[in-house]
């Protein structure tokens, strides 16, 4: 395993709406997104490599943290904060919710790019179920000797 490296230039090729952002502000969101996503060694996706799955969320994490702040295709990123709940036509009119910490599937859900990361980590967020060792049940053991 390996912790993965920023590549601007695969960043910028896969979401390329993003290549307004300069490189090293882009380099800020992806050390942001490693606070959601651990990119040690002991980290959840295992898979390390340059182009491999970590590198893949990282960058969608590093997408959605870059739509939020510096906005798509060289558009200012909205100034609402949370999901819209209400809207209306006449008189313009916009609610927006924020009632979720940051980390939660609504806070992902707030990009196109939050979303695909979390679809794409469902099988990280099940159960595991780690079988703890046996008790050994010989009321002697350990003070009886062999």
């Amino acid at each position: 395993m390996a912790v993965v490296a920023f590549d601007y230039s695969l960043w910028v090729a896969r979401y390329p709406e993003f290549s307004g952002v300069a490189q090293p502000l882009a380099q800020m969101y992806f050390t942001e997104a490693t606070l959601y996503l651990n990119n040690t060694d002991s980290s959840i996706v295992c898979d390390g490599a340059p182009g491999g799955e970590r590198a893949m969320l990282l960058n969608m994490l590093t997408a959605h943290i870059a739509a939020m702040n510096s906005g798509p295709n060289g558009q200012p990123a909205s100034q609402l904060v949370g999901r819209i709940a209400t809207a209306t036509e006449g008189s313009v009119s916009v609610g927006t919710q924020n009632d979720y910490p940051p980390g939660t599937v609504q806070w992902y859900q707030t990009t196109k790019y939050g979303a695909a990361f979390w679809a794409a980590t469902a099988k990280y967020r099940t159960m595991h179920y780690v079988v703890s060792p046996g008790r050994p049940m010989d009321p002697y053991w350990p003070w009886m000797g062999s």
